[in-house]
């Protein structure tokens, strides 16, 4: 195989790994009966499948990032609803408390706005936050090691 193809090749491997994730959240989500996908995971997806080694990848980063996200967004809904202002405290507060805590992942900086615009209730951070963003990295983790390429760089 020429260089210019196996390159090629390479780069078509991650765009494989996020439609895997998406489509077995996808799957699992419909036979049990509960929702396992959000439209941030798709984001999640580029950096678990593209950008590997970045702590930003790591699980710890998306399982953390997303529920910490998640749990603000859902505190700031009840107690202060869905207001312009709400919503942009909610993000800011997000993006501090990845930072505080090592969690950081952009893709969760979405979550508090995904749980205001649409009213989620409190069962929305177990799924599809936590189960869904698990079993991303589980996938991740299978997905590189059939790849033989080291994943994760670190659990927690």
């Amino acid at each position: 195989m020429t260089t210019s193809i196996k390159s090629t090749a390479l780069k078509l491997l991650p765009g494989f790994g996020g439609f895997l994730a998406i489509w077995l959240l996808s799957l699992l989500g419909d036979s049990a009966r509960f929702p396992l996908l959000m439209a941030p995971f798709g984001a999640s997806c580029v950096i678990a499948f593209a950008l590997s080694q970045s702590p930003l990848a790591q699980p710890r980063s998306i399982v953390g990032g997303h529920a910490l996200s998640t749990l603000v967004g859902l505190c700031a809904l009840f107690a202060f609803g869905d207001h312009a202002w709400s919503m942009a405290l909610a993000v800011g507060a997000a993006i501090t408390l990845m930072q505080l805590t090592r969690t950081l992942h952009p893709p969760a900086g979405a979550d508090p706005l995904v749980v205001m615009t649409t009213g989620a209730s409190w069962g929305f951070l177990f799924t599809p936050v936590l189960i869904g963003s698990i079993v991303l990295v589980l996938v991740a983790y299978g997905y590189h090691r059939a790849a033989k390429a080291s994943y994760p760089a670190k659990w927690w």
